[in-house]
This record gives C-alpha cells, sequence and structure tokens, in this order.
C-alpha cells in the first residue's frame, strides 16, 4: 500500500513537472530559442538547468499541496463514515459545508453527496425502527406486553407469598437458635453459620428475581422518576453503594419503557451475579443519543465466553437492537463491570427536522 502510494505521488510529480516545463517552453518561445537555453550559462552551469530545477521545486510544491488537500478530504469521509457506523447520524462532522469552488472539491463533492444522503437514510430507518419497538404487539385481544406483564405478576406472586416467606421464617428459627450456639461444639456452630449464608444468599437472589418479576412500564411516571424510584428502593434493601445521575429523558414513551426495562435487567444481574460492593448508573440525553451506562465493581467475567447467565444480557441486547441502538460490554474478571448502551435521540431529530 505504502509502494503505491509513493509510486502514485511520484508520476504526480513527473507528470505536474512536465506539463509546467511544456507550458513555460511555450510561453518563452517567441523571446528565447531553445540554442540559447543551452548555451547561456550562470556560474558553469546552463541556464536550462536552473529552469528545470525551479519548475521541479514548483511541481514538488503543487503536487504536496494537492496531496494534503486530499488526505484533508480523505479524513474527513473516514470521520463521516466512522460516526455513521456508530448510530451518531447528528455528530458535529456532518453540518460543515463543503465548498465546491475548486475542482477536486467538485470531485469529492459527489463523495460527500452520497454519504449526507446515507446519513439521512439510516436516521429514516432508526426513527422507524424505535416507532416500531414502541408499539405494542397484538396477540388476539391482548397485546404481548400485556400477556408478559399478568405472567409477571402471577411468578412474583407466587414467589413473595411461598419461597419468599418460607426463607424469611428459616431466618428467624436460625437466628433463635444462634441465641444459644455457644452450648453446640464448635463444628455444630460452623454448619450453623454456613446455613445462614446460604440462607442471606438466597434472599438476595429472591431480591433480584422479585425485581426483575417487577412492573416493566412505568405506569404514567417520568423515566427519571421511575429510574430513581428504583433505585431508591434498591439501596434499603441491599449492602450496596449506589450512586446515579439521570437526566429527565424525553423521548417516545415506548423507548422510555424500554429504558426502564433494561434497567430493571442490568440491576437483577448486577445483584445475582457481580458481587459488588459499589454500583453506578448514568443516563443522559444529548441532541444526538441517549446514552445509559451502568458501572460495578464486582466479580466481572470474561466477554469472549458465553455462560448461561448472559441470558439476561441477550434480551437486552436485543432490546437496544429493537430501538436501532449499540451494546458496548467492557468487563474482565476481578476488575468490574461497564455497560453502555447508545440509541440515537430520533424524537429531537424529528424535531428539529420539522422546524426547518
Amino acid at each position: 500500500m505504502r509502494r503505491s502510494a509513493i509510486l502514485i505521488l511520484f508520476s504526480t510529480i513527473l507528470g505536474v513537472f512536465a506539463f509546467i516545463v511544456g507550458g513555460v517552453l511555450f510561453a518563452l518561445r517567441p523571446y528565447l530559442s531553445y540554442q540559447e537555453l543551452i548555451e547561456v550559462d550562470r556560474f558553469y552551469v546552463p541556464a536550462f538547468l536552473y529552469i528545470i530545477v525551479l519548475l521541479l521545486f514548483a511541481a514538488i510544491v503543487v503536487t504536496w499541496i494537492a496531496h494534503l488537500y486530499l488526505k484533508n478530504q480523505e479524513n474527513r469521509i473516514k470521520d463521516k463514515l466512522h460516526w455513521l457506523y456508530l448510530g451518531n447520524y447528528e455528530h458535529a462532522v456532518f453540518n460543515k459545508k463543503q465548498d465546491k469552488s475548486l475542482f477536486l472539491d467538485q470531485y469529492c463533492h459527489a463523495i460527500h453527496d452520497e454519504i449526507e444522503m446515507l446519513r439521512k437514510k439510516m436516521l429514516s430507518l432508526s426513527r422507524e425502527v424505535q416507532q416500531l419497538s414502541a408499539h405494542p404487539q397484538q396477540v388476539g385481544n391482548e397485546t404481548k406486553e400485556e400477556i408478559l406483564e399478568q405472567e409477571r405478576h402471577r411468578i412474583a406472586r407466587e414467589l413473595h407469598d411461598s419461597v419468599s416467606q418460607q426463607l424469611f421464617a428459616a431466618m428467624m428459627m436460625l437466628s433463635a437458635v444462634n441465641e444459644r450456639a455457644e452450648a453446640f461444639p464448635e463444628k455444630i456452630q460452623k454448619q450453623m453459620r454456613l446455613i445462614e449464608g446460604i440462607i442471606n444468599e438466597s434472599q438476595s437472589e429472591m431480591r433480584a428475581l422479585l425485581l426483575h418479576l417487577r412492573p416493566t412500564k412505568l405506569e404514567g411516571k417520568s423515566l427519571k422518576k421511575g429510574i430513581e424510584q428504583l433505585l431508591v428502593e434498591l439501596k434499603s434493601k441491599v449492602q450496596i453503594a449506589i450512586k446515579w445521575e439521570i437526566d429527565d429523558v424525553h423521548t417516545m414513551s415506548g423507548i422510555e419503557d424500554h429504558f426502564f426495562r433494561i434497567v430493571q435487567e442490568l440491576l437483577s444481574n448486577t445483584l445475582r451475579h457481580a458481587k459488588a460492593s459499589n454500583l453506578e448508573v448514568y443516563l443522559k440525553q444529548t441532541f444526538q443519543e441517549i446514552s445509559l451506562r451502568v458501572y460495578d465493581d464486582g466479580v466481572g467475567f470474561d466477554t469472549s465466553i458465553e455462560k448461561s447467565g448472559s441470558y439476561g444480557l441477550m434480551n437486552i441486547k436485543e432490546r437496544v437492537q429493537g430501538m436501532g441502538g449499540s451494546l458496548k460490554i467492557i468487563s474482565f474478571p476481578n476488575k468490574g463491570t461497564v455497560i453502555e448502551i447508545r440509541i440515537p435521540n430520533t424524537n429531537m431529530n424529528k424535531n428539529s427536522a420539522s422546524a426547518e
């Protein structure tokens, strides 16, 4: 690739040089014969050599300027394609105007026009995908979401009324026995501490499952209020330091429900698998996108290995793809996990387009 670039550059210099030499010789023809150019010298160097060196230098300068210009255009095109790939269709790079005054500008402008058409198509498709994702899917006389909601309520009631109550009763009984634990042999005390740890872990697992089975819709609340209520409630029930910054996001109600459900899934996964001491949740909205970032300092995992516990992440990935967004997971064993979700802010873009 580098050899080809050098060859093209060298050929361009020769071409420009030949063009300039031909033009100069043609212009000097009425005033100076070729014989005089050969015979006249300065400092024992023929005059035509001075002219050739000067013209060669001019050719190199012109070629280098053209090279820098084309390199700049190439970088702009790469930047645009990069942000299109990331789904950021309103990045500032798309707002730079293209000058058509030069011949090379006119040549590159066709490429920029094609990229702009592609950007508009992708923005339109992203908006359509989000609208489709936000629209309830009808199954018989009920929507798919209503059927799932009813089933979640049923399972949550059964877990709370049976398993959760039994775990609570077992912990109370164990606490009563522990009051007289000093009278038992050390081996028995060790087994009792082990049982207590298992019950505590089971209760944490149950809290995570009940959180996972909570209503998936905001039920009239804003996304900011719904997430903050969820985090405040969780903070009072688990031994994890929780920090959050939630913007007051404005988008389609169906998209807000998806984000709320994603937060529930991520919190449930953290409680069940991460064994974290700290949890951070950030939800931000800009003109270009809506982003959600969740961080925990738990056990982490190897992202290259697919686990049975990754079912929740698969659900999240499907939801994000359904909104035309991207999901990024950064995690290493014993180093914690960062999950970042970005979707195009098509609602803001649509309002801007309407205003124009």
